[in-house]
């Protein structure tokens, strides 16, 4: 029987030691509901057989270098598990910093409209911090349209899910007051300074974009929303921070006024809104 040291030593050819204390905790909470307390006291070596036997098939992909989240199958984004698997992307703390600027000062009967929602945990977490808003998700995966499916459905949030090309959206009238997207925005260039894990196990799809045309998601998005927002509706993007000066410059272009960057809370260049203004 593993001990908490060695259950998180296992991991330490890919963690620091910090990070890796930090996941086998993680795991030992969420699934087996042992508290710090409990595993200092060592009640690891005390789990019957047959969670014994599951924790050493979830060491093993945590070996293999598989994120924590996706051996979960959940997800913790702003006070609320979300379902997660491999196709859609694992939700980030600086994403909930964007759902928060979103949420600020909004008057509660707003239609939002999330571009490419993956687990749906932008969609999802606005149509519950804001229960009168109308909130409508689109993905291009059926993966990802499922799993956000399901997670509107466990908090029974009303949001729409509608499958649904970025690249291909057209205009159909002024309908949105707020338009959110977290698309894909590393550059193929970037991969080589990335982690494995993510690498190797989080959807290319979500994530990459072509390195002669990085703002590709953003220059679509914008386009569509400048037809497609309300009068005084307004754009948010998570962002990439190296291409912070262009996606600027990109969206006073296509019409867009009041461009506003935030950073994250590890001081980034994170977030960007724009408004629609005629």
């Amino acid at each position: 029987m593993n001990t908490f040291q060695q259950l998180y030593q296992r991991l330490s050819h890919l963690y620091e030691k910090g990070e890796a204390q930090a996941i086998v905790r993680l795991l030992l909470d969420m699934r087996f509901d042992l508290s710090l307390a409990d595993i200092y006291a060592g009640k690891v070596t005390e789990l019957s057989p047959n969670d014994t036997i599951e924790l050493e098939k979830m060491m093993g992909r945590l070996e293999a270098g598989e994120p924590v989240q996706y051996v979960l199958g959940q997800s913790s984004f702003h006070g609320y598990i979300y379902k997660v698997c491999p196709g859609v992307l694992i939700p980030r703390p600086e994403t909930a910093e964007l759902v928060d600027w979103i949420a600020e000062d909004r008057r509660p009967d707003l239609s939002v409209l999330d571009i490419g929602t993956g687990s749906g945990c932008i969609a999802v977490t606005l149509a519950l911090l804001l229960p009168q808003a109308k909130v409508t998700a689109w993905d291009i995966s059926p993966v990802a349209l499922q799993v956000a499916a399901e997670n509107a459905r466990k908090y029974d949030a009303d949001v729409t899910v509608v499958k649904q090309d970025t690249l291909q959206a057209l205009a159909d009238g002024r309908q949105w007051d707020v338009i959110v997207s977290n698309p894909p925005y590393i550059a193929e260039q970037e991969r080589a300074a990335m982690d494995r894990n993510v690498l190797d196990y989080e959807p290319s799809l979500a994530l990459f974009v072509a390195d002669d045309d990085p703002l590709l998601f953003y220059r679509a998005i914008a386009r569509y929303a400048i037809k497609s927002l309300k009068n005084d509706g307004e754009l948010f993007f998570e962002i990439n921070p190296r291409y912070i000066n262009e996606l600027q410059s990109l969206l006073a272009d296509i019409g867009f006024t009041a461009v506003e960057v935030r950073n994250d809370q590890y001081g980034k260049q994170r977030m960007i809104k724009a408004s629609c203004k005629r």
